[in-house]
């Protein structure tokens, strides 16, 4: 594809489009992370190769910016197969994904991302397509209609997911390759991935910014990535620094101008916070109560907002409600004794 077709396909622009695949790895030793992803699925191509067989079908689930996609191309270099790319919103009636699965060549990887999204009459298709290798099309309506059966090419399906739960059991069991879940990375793990970036990027990095960067990216490596170009950006336009070299001070003001602290929290994580403890004493209060008061949706603040928060300890989920820890007043300078008074 020519980078004129990539630039109207994609309103980011051309240059990030090029940029996110000049970073994506092209080699197991360059992925970082997962390794027990990484160590089974090498086990499952190599097995299949060596009976002369195409791979299983393999579902990938996790949070986003882990590095789902990424896995798929890394498959499909491997194994040198050709890998056909959609997604589950984009299939939208029967004959869509019947179009795709006959147009698929012997031994191709069928990628198909968000899967949980998938119209349910489409994804009974895929059953008999995934297990038997068969279409069947029913032809007509009510008493003269009849089932006729196409006999598919040998496919991979490798599909990825954020919502694991929304994909039906009888999906999920079809995936005799394995389901594998991406953990979120280390400090370290998502250090050594801009290390590698700002080398693909042109950019010197002392150690210093290169840690600010990584301690403030939500332990995900598209956000990683994400910062890094950000403050390049911020450099070369502010000239605070050769755009090539960022220095720990240019990296900390471009995300504090992005509204990231030092820990990752961006402004309506803070928000959120802030009003669950100003408001509401710290809790406990309930999901509605709390969408109505930032006037936000509530599966936006399950999603979305609540996660990171849960993870790094600040927020604690009860049966009563939502409740704001300790540790999530001192970081916003609170004194959880005195509950509303502000730390002088």
């Amino acid at each position: 594809m020519s980078i004129s077709k990539i630039n109207k396909k994609n309103d980011r622009g051309t240059e990030d489009v090029v940029l996110d695949q000049t970073l994506r790895p092209t080699r197991w030793d360059e992925y970082i992370g997962q390794k027990h992803i990484k160590d089974n699925v090498k086990i499952l191509l190599r097995a299949a190769e060596e009976r002369g067989h195409i791979p299983e079908h393999i579902l990938f689930y996790g949070p986003p910016g882990l590095g789902k996609t990424t896995l798929a191309h890394l498959i499909a270099k491997e194994t040198g197969r050709q890998m056909k790319i959609t997604s589950g919103p984009a299939i939208e009636k029967v004959g869509d994904l019947a179009s795709i699965l006959t147009n698929l060549a012997p031994g191709d990887i069928l990628f198909i991302d968000e899967i949980h999204r998938l119209n349910k009459m489409v994804e009974e298709i895929l059953y008999p397509a995934m297990e038997s290798g068969v279409l069947d099309i029913i032809i007509g309506k009510g008493p003269s209609a009849r089932t006729i059966q196409l006999d598919l090419p040998p496919f991979t399906l490798i599909a990825a997911t954020t919502r694991v739960a929304l994909i039906s059991s009888p999906l999920r069991s079809r995936f005799s390759g394995g389901v594998f879940r991406l953990e979120f990375y280390s400090n370290e793990e998502i250090a050594k991935i801009i290390e590698r970036s700002s080398k693909l990027l042109n950019i010197a990095l002392v150690p210093d910014a290169l840690e600010e960067i990584a301690k403030r990216s939500r332990f995900t490596p598209r956000t990683a990535n994400y910062f890094l170009k950000r403050a390049r950006d911020f450099a070369q336009v502010n000239k605070k620094s050769d755009k090539k070299s960022l220095d720990h001070k240019t990296v900390k003001d471009a995300l504090n101008m992005l509204a990231v602290d030092d820990i990752g929290l961006n402004s309506s994580d803070r928000k959120f916070l802030e009003i669950l403890i100003e408001k509401f004493n710290g809790g406990p209060v309930g999901l509605k109560t709390m969408a109505a008061a930032l006037s936000e949706e509530e599966a936006t603040l399950e999603e979305v907002i609540e996660p990171y928060l849960i993870q790094l300890g600040l927020l604690e989920r009860t049966a009563r409600g939502r409740v704001a820890t300790k540790k999530a007043y001192e970081h916003l300078g609170f004194n959880p004794k005195e509950g509303q008074e502000k730390l002088l």
